[in-house]
């Protein structure tokens, strides 16, 4: 019997990658739940956000963003992993869709960055993941603005998260480059 997988194939990676994957989906999962509800807004302050944007420097691109997908289909089938245990298909038509749209293209954006070396100080670290996260506000602000107005979508869907976002990336970026450095030493090993 010849084997059927392409030599370039190797199957302990691809096995590896899914897992990866899936594990990655379970972290943007875990960190959903971490919400605080905000009175004038419909929009919860979660930890969504960041955990996107470090999948996709630790992932890199692709598998972020498949990580990122692969969340969004959990939730489409029910599952309970969009803020605060809420799950089904009816939530990417409600007031938090446009974040929940933007997390691919996010998480792609980060591990560009990052695959490009972005993670290596403090200071690139800091602006691909402002870039990464530009990306989910834009995707937050637009399908509020269909919903609420422009105006609206701003006050609703921006200013009440810029700075603890500031914060939570601050933080991911401090920590970047000791990880980095740690990985390499492990892999050195």
């Amino acid at each position: 019997m010849t084997n059927t997988i392409p030599a370039v194939v190797d199957q302990r990676s691809a096995v590896t990658n899914v897992l990866l994957v899936i594990g990655a989906s379970a972290i943007i999962a875990i960190a959903a739940q971490i919400a605080i509800t905000i009175p004038f807004t419909p929009v919860p302050l979660t930890l969504q956000p960041l955990a996107v944007v470090l999948v996709g420097i630790v992932l890199g691109a692709r598998r972020g963003a498949a990580a990122a997908v692969l969340y969004l289909l959990e939730g489409i089938a029910g599952l309970p992993v969009f803020a605060q245990g809420h799950g089904g298909a009816l939530w990417l038509l409600g007031p938090t869709a446009g974040y929940l749209y933007s997390y691919p293209f996010a998480a792609f954006v980060a591990g560009w960055f990052s695959q490009r070396g972005w993670g290596s100080s403090i200071v690139r670290a800091l602006a691909g993941m402002l870039i990464a996260m530009a990306v989910i506000y834009a995707g937050g602000w637009s399908w509020l603005a269909i919903l609420a107005g422009p105006r609206a979508a701003f006050t609703m869907g921006i200013v009440p998260f810029v700075i603890a976002d500031i914060v939570k990336i601050a933080i991911g970026a401090a920590v970047l480059p000791y990880a980095e450095r740690l990985i390499q030493r492990s892999a050195g090993s």
